[in-house]
């Protein structure tokens, strides 16, 4: 076993093949280690992630000596899934087998299944053959697909799994199936857990599919206060996200700039992760009853009545009057919190959306209205600052992002070092998935071959076979297949979340 760091608050553990993986991440979740929030497995790793930098680094010291003690292993579940074989890539992997259509089907079918774990997406859970005998290794797709229907079913490498929603993704597609592998509201939520035994059985035709997940959002009770009559280029709700839940493929995700978030909630006497409005592009509300916001994040105008006012600061609006926030200046997401915290819909305990997997209310548009608790607690503070951590040369925004190298630094000519040597710049293609960049430089690496998909936090930096890094943000996939050559720290996520499309991007190597 060997201890990978990944940032300050996480840990890669490199396992020896899928069973020490499973006794590893069984021990860790039955009994987990001081301040741990979240244990994923993958094909040969686990990774753990903590509260706070001393709790990683306890935790590493602890994992030296560490032996998972042996565990009962209960009689497995068996779940049937109905497939109707007639996926794109059947041809292509009979080819690849050197078998026919029939006799793909026929291995699929016949073959006894086991889940191993989550990962990737909700529902995605990656199954594979119980008897050793009847694996198979298929490679993925050269050119992945910019989307995958939900309820394709597909394998990849020595794995069998079921698309839960509509997602990109490489695997090879046999079929699909109708079968619900997600429900938000259900114990469990995802319909196929790690343990379980798992049947596919060819079909002639399937019933219509039917998402019951959206309908089953569930929204408290609220006072209405605003009314969105601009809602710019994309407003979301955010709190503070979905930790703990990597196993079920649920990122974090929640607030991109979460200092931005929590100081417009204090400002107005909120608790520090009650749920805000996450704004690119500006926006207009009305307010329908007397109210107390307040705005941050990025720096631009705001106006009252027509009348400028102070970010971070509690704002008085009354009944019929109209708050402006105006495009930023520098900066990207503008946070605006209101006095009672704000209600909206609730999936996995959390009111964040989550943009790669769907989960969580819809983006706010022209005619919504945002409700309230009918009161809060809490004291205004009027003493705070806007928390912007990025500068103005120009009209260029600029920044830099500490990180540490690893974990997979090793799979690159220069390391991690290639990061430091090149100034990056955003790309319009960036979003709350990931931070892309424009850039002649490219990353070479020095090693061959596919890298089996491992666990992700928010800041870990993939370098694709393009060459080009991509900063995984607060709604990036759980697992991930490309090396990541080094992790940003987790203080600095909150100025990665304001770089916009054109912004410079120098990256500083820190811990070594």
């Amino acid at each position: 076993m060997r201890i990978h760091p990944v940032g300050t608050r996480a840990l890669l553990l490199d396992l020896d093949g899928l069973d020490q993986v499973m006794a590893w991440h069984a021990a860790l979740s039955q009994r987990p280690l001081k301040n741990q929030v979240d244990c994923i497995a993958a094909a040969t790793t686990v990774l753990l992630t903590f509260e706070a930098p001393m709790s990683a680094t306890a935790a590493a010291e602890h994992l030296k000596d560490f032996t998972p003690p042996a565990h009962r292993v209960e009689e497995p579940r068996t779940v049937d899934i109905d497939v109707l074989y007639d996926g794109e890539d059947l041809d292509e992997v009979a080819g690849l087998m050197g078998i026919s259509r029939e006799g793909v089907i026929d291995w699929h079918t016949s073959t006894t299944w086991t889940a191993a774990f989550g990962g990737f997406a909700p529902g995605f859970t990656y199954c594979v053959a119980a008897d050793g005998k009847d694996a198979r290794s298929v490679p993925r797709r050269s050119n992945p697909r910019t989307a995958v229907p939900a309820g394709a079913v597909g394998i990849a490498g020595e794995f069998s799994a079921v698309y839960p929603r509509t997602s990109p993704g490489g695997w090879q597609l046999l079929g699909r199936t109708s079968t619900p592998m997600w429900n938000s509201h259900a114990q469990p939520p995802a319909l196929v857990q790690p343990g379980d035994r798992v049947r596919y059985r060819a079909v002639d035709s399937l019933p219509e599919f039917i998402d019951d997940d959206a309908a089953a959002q569930r929204t408290p009770p609220r006072l209405p206060r605003l009314r969105v009559e601009d809602a710019g280029l994309l407003t979301l709700y955010q709190d503070l996200g979905r930790p703990g839940r990597g196993d079920l493929g649920v990122s974090p995700s929640g607030a991109a700039d979460r200092a931005a978030a929590a100081t417009a909630n204090i400002a107005v006497g909120n608790a520090r992760g009650d749920t805000v409005l996450e704004n690119i592009g500006g926006m207009t509300l009305t307010a329908l009853t007397d109210t107390v916001i307040a705005v941050t994040g990025a720096l631009c105008k705001v106006t009252l009545g027509g009348y400028p006012v102070h970010l971070a600061r509690p704002i008085l609006v009354t009944a019929g009057q109209t708050v402006r926030i105006h495009r930023a200046e520098a900066g990207m997401r503008s946070y605006v919190a209101v006095r009672g915290g704000i209600v909206a819909d609730i999936e996995l305990g959390s009111s964040a959306t989550d943009v790669l997997s769907g989960l969580g209310p819809d983006p706010v548009k022209v005619g919504d209205v945002i409700g309230t608790m009918p009161f809060s607690r809490g004291n205004t503070d009027t003493q705070l600052s806007n928390p912007l951590r990025v500068r103005q040369e120009g009209r260029t925004t600029t920044a830099v992002l500490r990180c540490v190298a690893g974990p997979r630094d090793d799979w690159f000519a220069k390391g991690a070092a290639a990061l430091t040597e090149s100034t990056w710049t955003v790309s319009p293609d960036s979003n709350r998935v990931g931070l892309r960049f424009d850039a002649e430089t490219v990353i070479e690496r020095s090693r061959e071959g596919e890298l089996p998909s491992e666990g992700m936090v928010a800041g870990s930096i993939q370098v694709p076979p393009n060459g080009k890094p991509v900063v995984f943000m607060r709604d990036h996939a759980v697992t991930g297949g490309y090396p990541v050559i080094a992790t940003v720290l987790d203080e600095d996520m909150d100025i990665a979340a304001q770089l916009p499309p054109g912004a410079r991007v120098t990256f500083d190597l820190v811990g070594e």
